[in-house]
């Protein structure tokens, strides 16, 4: 007998807020019905004059337009100066300073003169990538800790910067500071 009270004790408790979004939607309806037709065409254009203030408050198109395809738009990508690997050659002319949130393209281009590559597993954990393109190959990878290239050629990554912090892609086993590109991401 007390199991079967305790049953319908919580049932009727689970069908407590059931019931009070019925009678919240019966009451707006009674509402709308119950005001005259001119009056709601007079809010109607009172909202378009205004500027729909109603909407506003819900509406972020303002705020944050990036286009018909969003922030992975052409329009809203950054290409950076491309990195260098070879022999004796500094692998960045300078720091780069991104914005958390900004769509970026950078290219890596080795001469091929000896085999190197760029290792940062934080900078690649704190950034989003799109794809890595290498000889119209597109790759989109779930993570990536180095890029090594063997012979001359171009790789091409486009990512979105997450993580704010100071990050470093460095030639492996290089203790020099121009083997390395820093990367600011604000």
């Amino acid at each position: 007998m007390t199991r079967l009270l305790t049953i319908l004790m919580i049932m009727a408790g689970l069908s407590v807020p059931a019931a009070a979004q019925d009678t919240a939607t019966t009451e707006g309806a009674a509402a709308a019905e119950a005001a005259p037709a001119g009056a709601a065409e007079e809010d109607e254009e009172e909202e378009g004059e205004a500027g729909g203030e109603a909407a506003a408050t819900y509406d972020a198109k303002g705020k944050f337009d990036y286009g018909f395809s969003g922030i992975m738009a052409r329009d809203n990508r950054t290409d950076l100066a491309p990195l260098t690997l070879a022999s004796g050659q500094p692998v960045a002319g300078g720091a780069y300073t991104l914005k958390s949130g900004g769509f970026y393209r950078i290219a890596i281009n080795a001469d091929g003169s000896q085999e190197l590559a760029l290792s940062g597993g934080d900078f690649f954990r704190a950034i989003w990538i799109n794809e890595i393109v290498i000889n119209d190959i597109e790759i989109r990878p779930m993570g990536v800790h180095s890029i090594e290239f063997d012979n001359a050629g171009t790789a091409t990554i486009s990512f979105v910067a997450v993580t704010p912090g100071r990050y470093t892609l460095s030639v492996p086993g290089s203790s020099g500071e121009s083997q390395q590109a820093v990367f600011n991401i604000q």
